[in-house]
């Protein structure tokens, strides 16, 4: 038993969902952004609402992590935090990337079962965030900001056909030119196909410290910045 508020605002699109033993039960969306700094707390105030207004328990908040907007990502994981401390609620983090993944396996658009997904998250020019995974979700390749050229995925791609999506997908679709190489349009990471991942994590107990937690590009800038200057 399990609710879960999910917050997703790594992209242009603001999303929040609610979540109960496994389905979703609420969810709001702008496309029209970036406007996470708009949208985000009148979806958050509407959907504890909803929980509030069922009777339901808000168990966690699950938010996504990155790679994405740093403002963001930023933006989201304030509103998470927030949520949590007020109602005290455990903190779970969601990976972008991973995170795409799930409306392309739920839509079955993948049918070869050698076949392998990237998800890429746009970071301008021909640089993406990209990882690689198997029709399980198991990782094949860690994630990697990846200049794309002609050879960037050629191993994998000599061995398997390769499902592109996500934001920074489209534009590398001529660069990679390979025959086993198909593009899959209109995904985006949002907060109605997070459960999946929240849930797991929820109930194998990988929760994040609500007080030091930061998502992916904060924590890339906390490795890289001398002490003296934190």
């Amino acid at each position: 038993m399990s609710c879960i508020l999910h917050i997703e605002t790594s992209t242009n699109v603001c999303s929040v969902a609610v979540s109960q033993d496994g389905a979703c039960v609420f969810s709001r969306e702008d496309h029209e952004g970036p406007n996470h700094a708009v949208k985000s707390g009148v979806f958050v105030d509407e959907a504890l609402s909803f929980i509030d207004t069922n009777l339901l328990t808000l168990d966690a908040v699950a938010v996504s992590c990155g790679p994405g907007s740093y403002t963001g990502l930023r933006i989201g994981v304030s509103m998470a935090k927030g949520i949590c401390y007020g109602r005290d609620a455990k903190l779970v983090a969601v990976p972008t990337l991973p995170l795409l993944c799930v409306p392309v396996l739920l839509s079955e658009k993948v049918k070869e079962e050698d076949a392998l997904l990237c998800p890429m998250i746009d970071a301008r020019r021909m640089e993406v965030y990209a990882q690689v995974f198997n029709r399980s979700l198991k990782e094949v390749r860690s994630i990697q900001a990846d200049v794309v050229d002609a050879d960037t995925y050629r191993s994998f791609l000599d061995e398997h056909p390769i499902y592109f999506f996500g934001n920074g997908a489209a534009k590398c679709m001529d660069t990679i030119n390979h025959p086993n190489a198909h593009l899959i349009e209109g995904i985006e990471p949002l907060a109605q196909w997070m459960f999946p991942l929240a849930e797991r994590r929820f109930f194998d107990g990988q929760f994040e410290d609500v007080a030091y937690f930061v998502p992916y590009y904060l924590k890339d800038f906390v490795a890289k910045t001398p002490k003296k200057l934190l």
